[in-house]
């Protein structure tokens, strides 16, 4: 087999990448998992020369990636919040906008808890866990409860929970549903909010390789948080704080259903890093009244 040095590998496997419509990102990712190095160690070892198999293994890696899996499956894990969470086939692969989902909801928890400890936290629809996980690493004192329906995706949630050292409660069933009179303080969810007409549109390194049931709703994507904005007032605590991920061009439609199960409290549609709407959050006061009891 020729040798190659690395620069060399990863400029073949770029512009092969960018021919086939796949990032050319990608081959760095690719060729930095094969390698083991770091960022930095990476581009100060470019010119050295890559092994037999580590060519061989790249250039497997780049085809399949081409064919269409995703290079998160090709590296069984992606990064996340700074940490490294395993991915597969049955769970949604973390995108950083749930990254600023986190970041914006500890914003203001920090405000309206101040110091509390002991804050009950809700993750539903967890999948690979990233969210739960994260909300228990970056406040070790709260206690974080997720939830799924799948038990493939609780079985990957509680791996990335035991090997990032998070003690998290599981739950297995629909939404809310396996709850059983629990109340929280802090609720987050990234649900399926892609409408099922958006599939012949996206790429098939998502549709055929991430579970359906994670990404598509009926109701033209809205289903799911018409249930839990109805399903809401039962379980939370005031003062307290709801956030959901919503898909671009969703906000207000969301943020109006929140408005319906709780008027008298503050809901706001936040943007992303892409000024795209991709947040909602609806802050509970510190009152009570017949509507929200």
């Amino acid at each position: 087999m020729e040798k190659l040095k690395m620069y060399e590998a990863l400029n073949w496997a770029s512009s092969y990448l960018e021919d086939h419509d796949r990032e050319a990102h990608a081959a760095e990712l690719l060729l930095r998992h094969i390698t083991g190095l770091d960022r930095h160690k990476f581009f100060m070892e470019l010119r050295e020369l890559l092994s037999d198999d580590q060519l061989e293994a790249f250039k497997k890696a780049v085809e399949k990636h081409v064919e269409g899996v995703p290079v998160q499956h090709l590296m069984g894990y992606e990064e996340f919040y700074g940490r490294r969470f395993a991915v597969n086939g049955d769970v949604l692969i973390p995108r950083p906008e749930t990254e600023e989902l986190i970041f914006y909801m500890f914003e203001r928890t920090d405000r309206i808890f101040d110091k509390r400890e002991n804050i009950q936290a809700l993750d539903v629809g967890t999948g690979s866990g990233v969210i739960g996980v994260t909300m228990k690493l970056e406040r070790p004192d709260w206690e974080v409860t997720a939830t799924d329906l799948s038990p493939a995706a609780l079985h990957t949630a509680k791996k990335n929970a035991a090997s990032n050292a998070a003690n998290i409660e599981f739950l297995e069933g629909d939404l809310l549903q396996p709850l059983e009179g629990k109340k929280f303080d802090v609720f987050l969810s990234n649900p399926p909010y892609i409408p099922y007409s958006d599939i012949s549109s996206m790429s098939e390194v998502v549709t055929d390789h991430e579970p359906h049931s994670a990404l598509f709703a009926d109701e033209e994507g809205l289903i799911l948080y018409r249930k839990m904005s109805e399903q809401l007032p039962a379980v939370m605590n005031r003062p307290g704080l709801i956030g959901f991920e919503v898909g671009a061009g969703q906000g207000e439609t969301v943020a109006a259903l929140l408005k319906k199960a709780f008027p008298d409290d503050e809901t706001e549609v936040i943007y992303d890093i892409n000024g795209k709407d991709r947040m909602v959050f609806c802050e509970l006061l510190n009152h009570t009244s017949d509507k929200d009891c």
